[in-house]
């Protein structure tokens, strides 16, 4: 009760983590809408143009293989991005790797297990020294990764002539390469067995033999979808997921919070040059050859994914799922112009227009939701 002439005091206000926030505005806070929201009108614009070939079991297919190499480059430039930094030397680390994975199994002779660990040491070292450089001269990643894209490319080349005599294709790794698990593990199809099923069951197109016009789901498609619900896990139940968006949003303040920037910095390298390896060791393997050409403007396609995927890039937000549907979107569109009856440059469009309507929804979605001007 207040006394005449004296003014109630202010209500209290409701602390903002107890207010009940709507479906749509948690919707919103989603980095990922804006990829999910572009695979729907993606897919949407096919049904109206293209053949409908393209949305049968075999069309998927034909989409997820070259979607899914580049979505393992997209989810590991997601965490990277996410952590604030950039690697634009990752498309030349596909050839680069490549050809050390090549050059081991062949002029080396080495058992696959060793050829597939010695890639991986080869490609974490690289990692790591792309990750110290930006450290500890405190350069913009991108201008160290940069210079790396034109080192690992130019290394790739000379590599190549030096160990076929002046080539820049290496044959031969199919061929030097024994089937068995292991192989099967980076190569060919999985679930076979249970796609013969489905077609003796007339669950799934099939030939007049018998056999499943679909015979299995391409390996790189599991190691993407594992991957992609890894890096997802990672991100939003573990605590160097919290050390990843500290990182990247704030890491003078994350410093001061007790979390090892450095480590982490370093580490999202690693595993940015490691994925470039894994997509090199499944090219290699199932095109049974390494060339110097591989991985070209990769980098670009995969950062444009993970923009699309609602990355941004100030770093400290994104999603490893964005990332996800943005490499199924380029898988689509890729392989999708295919099935209609426009011209395929106009791909080179598309990735034009997508990075830069991505950019924009993101901006405008995050300064609606966080209240910025």
């Amino acid at each position: 009760m207040t006394s005449k002439g004296q003014t109630a005091e202010p209500t209290a206000r409701a602390d903002e983590r107890l207010i009940k926030v709507g479906l749509l505005t948690r919707a919103m806070r989603r980095p990922e809408l804006g990829a999910v929201a572009g695979l729907v009108l993606v897919a949407i614009f096919f049904f109206a143009f293209a053949n409908h070939e393209m949305f049968t079991l075999s069309g998927a297919m034909t989409i997820l293989a070259p979607a899914s190499q580049l979505g393992i480059l997209a989810v590991a430039a997601a965490l990277l991005m996410i952590g604030g930094e950039f690697d634009l030397s990752i498309g030349s680390m596909v050839a680069f790797t490549g050809l050390v994975f090549g050059a081991s199994v062949t002029n080396f002779a080495m058992p696959l297990w060793l050829a597939i660990l010695a890639t991986m040491l080869v490609a974490g070292v690289m990692g790591s020294i792309n990750g110290q450089i930006v450290i500890r001269s405190r350069l913009p990643s991108f201008i160290v990764t940069l210079a790396f894209l034109f080192i690992l490319r130019g290394l790739t080349l000379v590599g190549l002539k030096a160990v076929t005599g002046g080539s820049t294709q290496l044959r031969g790794v199919g061929d030097a390469v024994p089937d068995g698990v292991l192989r099967n593990l980076f190569s060919g199809l999985a679930f076979e067995g249970v796609f013969s099923w489905l077609a003796s069951q007339n669950l799934i197109e099939k030939f007049d033999n018998g056999l499943p016009k679909v015979a299995g789901v391409p390996v790189s498609v599991v190691w993407f979808v594992a991957f992609a619900a890894l890096a997802t896990w990672v991100l939003l139940r573990s605590r160097v997921g919290n050390w990843i968006f500290a990182v990247g949003g704030d890491p003078n303040a994350a410093r001061n919070s007790g979390v090892p920037v450095d480590r982490v910095k370093t580490g999202l390298f690693v595993v940015t040059a490691c994925a470039a390896a894994l997509v090199a060791i499944i090219t290699v393997l199932d095109a049974g050859s390494a060339d110097a050409r591989r991985g070209f403007q990769k980098e670009f396609e995969a950062i444009i994914a993970a923009v699309i995927g609602g990355c941004l890039l100030t770093g400290g937000y994104g999603s490893a799922i964005g990332a996800f549907f943005g490499a199924i979107i380029f898988g689509m569109v890729s392989i999708g112009l295919s099935y209609t009856s426009f011209d395929s440059d106009w791909f080179q469009v598309f990735l034009g227009t997508m990075l830069l309507v991505a950019v924009l929804f993101n901006n405008y979605i995050r300064r609606k939701v966080t209240g910025e001007r």
